[in-house]
């Protein structure tokens, strides 16, 4: 490589075109879990911030695929580009339609992309921001123009219904970004992603899952379910996730002073204001929106930029932080420059 052509790819940026998202039609309360677990509203609402949030349906078309597909053409419409126009789909999910091919290649099928390399990233709760990263470097370095990043997950195929403890948490969703190489500015400005796997029995999957509710007699369970120890997992989150901002931070030269906008993984609202406490950025700078989607893992951090996004909340030249935390133990952090 000539020393010409290594300055040049210094001063390419993987810039966010296009951002969108994809939710099941169907609503589940508080109210209505109160008729499956021994639980109530009051309850659920201290300890998480949830007040409802989206399910699939296999009466519905409403699988992974799906999902991811109609997010994707929601971001590509906002971008501009045809899916012919993409290099690589990389899709951070634990709940593919199938165990292969990947939930990449699907969607490669679905949109009819038929120039990209498509695959799935398992990071758990941290899938998107895992994809990002790779999706980032790879425009970067020079690799690819356009790359399409989604997070999605059905964790209703994988929830335990008897398991007050996570059944109350966990939701259905899909959103997406679509990254495209630009000699301006801006863009994803760093990236940060860790993982320590001896604490992987906090937060897994373990075989046998059979009880549906007769409300939810409709939803596609899997032969897994969820198993989570969420105290340990609460103390771990704030403290791993604060220690990668700071991370980002320090390598985009900035300080959380210069954040406009927060969006965390949207999975329990104490784990979220004690993080924003800890980093001393206030609440009104932190996109919510757990109340009314519930956890959708690897899905909530796009789902929450898209929502963001088309509300105006987002203006040019906003910095954006991004951090989640998830099984594995993953997380990681991304800091933005928004363009559009």
């Amino acid at each position: 490589m000539s020393e010409k052509s290594s300055e040049d790819k210094t001063d390419i940026h993987a810039c966010i075109i296009g951002t969108g998202s994809a939710t099941p039609e169907r609503i589940l309360t508080n109210q209505d879990l109160e008729g499956i677990v021994d639980t109530n509203d009051e309850w659920i609402t201290r300890r998480s911030g949830i007040k409802e949030r989206r399910i699939s349906s296999i009466k519905r078309d409403e699988g992974t695929t799906a999902l991811a597909y109609r997010a994707a053409t929601n971001a590509l419409n906002m971008a501009g580009l045809n899916p012919k126009d993409l290099d690589t789909i990389i899709i951070g999910t634990v709940t593919a339609d199938r165990h292969f091919p990947s939930a990449g290649c699907m969607v490669q099928e679905a949109l009819g992309a038929k120039n990209a390399a498509a695959f799935d990233i398992s990071a758990g709760c941290s899938g998107f921001i895992y994809s990002l990263s790779v999706a980032t470097d790879a425009i970067k370095c020079g690799r690819y123009q356009n790359a399409l990043v989604i997070g999605v997950e059905r964790l209703s195929s994988i929830v335990n219904w008897q398991d007050r403890g996570t059944c109350v948490l966990l939701a259905d969703g899909a959103g997406a970004v679509v990254l495209s190489a630009s000699r301006e500015e801006g863009g994803v400005i760093s990236t940060h992603v860790k993982s320590d796997g001896r604490y992987w029995d906090l937060l897994y999957s373990e075989y046998g899952n059979t009880y549906r509710p007769d409300i939810l007699e409709d939803i596609d369970l899997k032969p897994i379910h969820l198993r989570m120890e969420g105290n340990r997992l609460f103390k771990m989150a704030i403290a791993s996730m604060a220690s990668i901002t700071r991370e980002s931070l320090q390598a985009a030269s900035m300080t959380s002073k210069d954040i406009g906008i927060v969006i965390p993984h949207q999975a329990n609202i104490r784990i979220i204001e004690g993080l924003a406490k800890n980093l001393k950025i206030p609440m009104d700078k932190v996109f919510v929106n757990i109340h009314k989607y519930g956890n959708t893992s690897s899905g909530t951090i796009p789902i929450a930029l898209d929502g963001a996004n088309r509300q105006g909340l987002i203006k040019t030249g906003t910095n954006i932080l991004l951090v989640s935390f998830g099984a594995g133990l993953t997380w990681g952090a991304g800091i933005l420059r928004w363009v559009i």
